[in-house]
């Protein structure tokens, strides 16, 4: 007597090989600097304006400090600290954003303080580079340069959107503080 069970046939879904790009992905845009930005939807709980920060003694220079978010004390990370972006915005503290992350992210409350957010936007997989995203395979928080397609005085051009990973960015935090 047979053991196995008759399995459906999928019409090439389901067929092992190299894994092919997502059919499409969902992102929240933002500014660091003059440079374009973008995490995974999912990993967003709620994007807030910015808010007095307490400073925390003894914490990696990247974490700025901690809010009182509705009762909830949350860390807040400094992005471009952590990404070692020098440029300086151009807007003031108060016009910065934070994006506050899902619990899944992190074991503690953790937001990330960024110059803008710009949108929610969905992109096709093969708008998304992944060959070129990581310069150096050792630490690199980078999933693939985004393209789109944007026009500048009747012609077209690619806008650059470096997609990041979070999880990857802020392995260091729970073990820090």
């Amino acid at each position: 007597m047979s053991a196995k069970a008759s399995q459906p046939v999928s019409k090439g879904s389901d067929i092992p090989g190299p894994q092919k790009e997502p059919e499409s992905i969902q992102v929240v845009e933002f500014l660091l600097g003059s440079e374009n930005f973008a995490i995974n939807l999912f990993d967003v709980k709620e994007v807030v304006e910015y808010t007095t920060i307490t400073k925390l003694p003894n914490v990696p220079s990247h974490v700025r400090g901690i809010i009182d978010l509705r009762g909830e004390i949350t860390m807040i990370v400094d992005l471009k600290q952590r990404l070692n972006i020098r440029e300086e915005s151009t807007k003031s503290i108060e016009a910065s954003r934070i994006i506050v992350l899902d619990d899944k992210i992190a074991a503690s409350k953790i937001g990330i303080l960024v110059d803008d957010v710009t949108s929610v936007s969905t992109f096709e997989g093969n708008q998304v580079d992944y060959t070129s995203a990581s310069v150096n395979t050792q630490d690199t928080a980078i999933i693939g340069i985004i393209k789109r397609k944007v026009k500048v005085k009747d012609k077209e051009k690619n806008e650059l959107i470096i997609w990041i990973d979070l999880k990857q960015l802020l392995t260091d935090i729970d073990t820090a503080v």
